[in-house]
């Protein structure tokens, strides 16, 4: 890999570090500040739900932003909007804000995660390409997990430990590192391999059609990937009600209203990820097809879902989660890599971004449904729905590996290890990327 190629993964490594450990301050303790708030489990989960919702609307819109302004741009634009609506959760629970209000809120963090999603993830890949990096990037991808990871180790525990003292210190706080990181992007963030074009406000929606049949055509069209989209937001319909589930789920198994468990669980669920995301080069390095792993990982992901729900003590569901949280760890930059294997240069922001809308589709179904479901039944019968529901997701794959895409396939595992060699220890997301969860 030449030397400045090395440079702009370590940077990103770093840019995604930062922003995942930010995000992440509050990830172990938001459906216990929204509770905490004065709103009710279900109008807690509308409120979350919302946050999809805006993911919905604005995906296409600030992929237009990505893919004609840059993809710098439309980064500062994601840290500056979710700076200020976090702090928005924060005057809104001071004041007493309902539903409505809080769902607002969450509809900005929405957009500012929009602006973040396919934007980051594109800005990598085409500056790679075109610094003469033509590998594979699934380790890249698995070690951005990594560093994510632990940047999420260290917000969540912090976020609990904040939260014992008040809830709302971990919003604060995240919104202070979200303002440093948009100091340290602003000045050293560089859009490499993209032309830039203007756009203005009387030709966005012009722009945003033209998005919208390029995610279609390089996206929805190809089946391989249509079906990918169709399974991730199964899975996602429930993943994300499970994530501000277990909240306070945990909490009444244990019998006990203390914050920093929450703060700890979040924890031992980052250090599950990164295990499945440090699993990723014993399978690139195995060889093979990516579906066949996207196919066992979603099996266990349900199963431990729903063993999760069947547990009855802290323990077992906790030990149930972990499981899960692996194969979760392991199928995401796999995932990622089969993505961006089918999609051109060009269009690559606005795929991912209308992959990001799918999910998001699923994610306000799912966690409205759920929602409700929790509040009139448990959280536990939940856990068994919602796991019993993503079983769907698994011949879904199982077609999508008989139509035999070249993204199936592993690179040469010589080309991809020599990707990753500058990132195992580069300074310290995602999102999943790890994905923004209010």
């Amino acid at each position: 890999m030449p030397r400045a190629a090395h440079a702009l993964v370590r940077r990103y490594y770093t840019y995604a570090g930062i922003y995942t450990l930010a995000a992440s301050l509050v990830w172990g303790i938001n459906t216990l500040f929204l509770l905490d708030a004065g709103l009710s489990i279900s109008e807690a989960f509308i409120a979350n739900a919302a946050f999809s919702v805006g993911t919905v609307l604005f995906e296409i819109p600030t992929g237009v932003v990505a893919d004609t302004v840059g993809r710098r741009a439309s980064f500062l634009l994601s840290i500056a909007v979710l700076a200020a609506s976090t702090l928005a959760y924060v005057g809104l629970a001071e004041i007493g804000g309902g539903v409505v209000a809080f769902s607002a809120a969450s509809v900005l963090l929405g957009l500012g995660y929009t602006f973040y999603s396919g934007a980051m993830e594109a800005w990598l890949v085409d500056g790679l390409h075109g610094l003469g990096y033509d590998g594979g990037m699934d380790r890249i991808f698995a070690n951005g997990q990594i560093i994510g990871g632990v940047a999420m180790l260290v917000g969540t525990v912090g976020g609990g430990l904040l939260g014992q003292i008040d809830l709302s210190i971990p919003f604060i706080v995240r919104s202070v590192l979200l303002a440093a990181l948009f100091a340290l992007a602003f000045y050293g963030m560089h859009d490499i391999g993209f032309d830039a074009r203007a756009v203005t406000l009387r030709s966005l929606p012009t722009e945003a059609n033209a998005v919208a049949r390029a995610g279609v055509q390089f996206g929805w069209n190809k089946r391989p990937l249509r079906w990918i989209m169709i399974a991730g937001a199964i899975q996602n319909g429930f993943f994300f009600w499970a994530w501000y589930a277990w909240q306070p789920y945990f909490l009444e198994l244990l019998e006990r209203d203390a914050v920093w468990v929450a703060g700890v669980v979040a924890a031992l669920l980052s250090v599950a990820m990164i295990g499945g995301n440090t699993a990723v080069r014993l399978v690139t390095r195995a060889g093979g097809r990516r579906t066949t792993v996207l196919i066992w990982t979603g099996v266990t992901f349900s199963l431990a879902s729903i063993a999760v729900g069947f547990a009855g003590s802290f323990p077992l569901a906790l030990a149930a989660l972990l499981v899960g949280a692996v194969a979760m760890g392991l199928q995401m930059p796999l995932r990622q890599a089969f993505i961006h294997g089918m999609v051109p240069s060009a269009q690559r922001a606005t795929v991912v971004s209308f992959d990001s809308m799918m999910g998001g589709i699923g994610s306000v179904g799912g966690q409205a449904g759920l929602g409700v479901f929790a509040e009139r039944r448990s959280y536990s019968a939940g856990y068994v729905l919602g796991g019993a529901i993503t079983l769907v997701a698994v011949p879904i794959v199982w077609m999508v590996r008989r139509m035999r895409a070249p993204a199936d396939e592993f690179e040469d595992p010589a080309a991809s290890s020599s990707a990753t060699c500058a990132g195992v220890n580069a300074p310290t997301e995602t999102a999943p990327h790890a994905r923004e969860t209010v």
